[in-house]
């Protein structure tokens, strides 16, 4: 017997792994064919209005917590004129800025006075993007680009 793997051992090895390499690239065979989910492209819904204020000596009620109305946006619709070019913002593309622009943010002020709340409504509506406010500081980057502060930052973030 142990002459067989002595002479026949590294053949063995190597049909084994050529059928491993056959039954994995079949297996990515299968997943690659499978038709991908589709891709929902969601309208932006309508601005929310302001939830009533509640009376602070009722206990909150438990359930599912709202999301919070993004307080940011401008009281009317900015013309296209009076948009800031959100592409100077770094991590800002193409694709992103036409859905900041759906969503209603059209200025680096917006950006600048989000809050947390503001963020975190932003980021639920951004699909594929989301995180990037956070990732790429678009609040701090905002606040050079509204001051007007393009040294800043330019030192900070690197030419625009």
């Amino acid at each position: 017997m142990q002459e067989f793997f002595m002479d026949y051992g590294l053949w063995l090895l190597i049909a084994l792994l050529v059928i491993i390499g056959v039954i994995f690239l079949l297996s990515g065979r299968n997943r690659a064919g499978e038709p991908a989910a589709p891709v929902e492209t969601k309208k932006p819904a309508a601005p929310v209005a302001a939830p009533p204020v509640a009376d602070p000596a009722e206990p909150a009620a438990p359930g599912p917590v709202a999301a919070a109305p993004i307080s940011a946006q401008p009281a009317a619709p900015a013309s296209p004129g009076d948009a800031d070019d959100l592409l100077k913002l770094k991590g800002v593309g193409p694709k992103l800025n036409a859905l900041l622009l759906d969503l209603g943010v059209t200025r680096y002020a917006q950006i600048a006075g989000w809050s947390d709340a503001d963020i975190a409504a932003i980021d639920a509506r951004l699909g594929n993007f989301k995180g990037r406010p956070v990732r790429d500081q678009w609040i701090d980057q905002a606040k050079y680009l509204a001051a007007g502060d393009l040294a800043g930052f330019e030192a900070k973030y690197g030419k625009i």
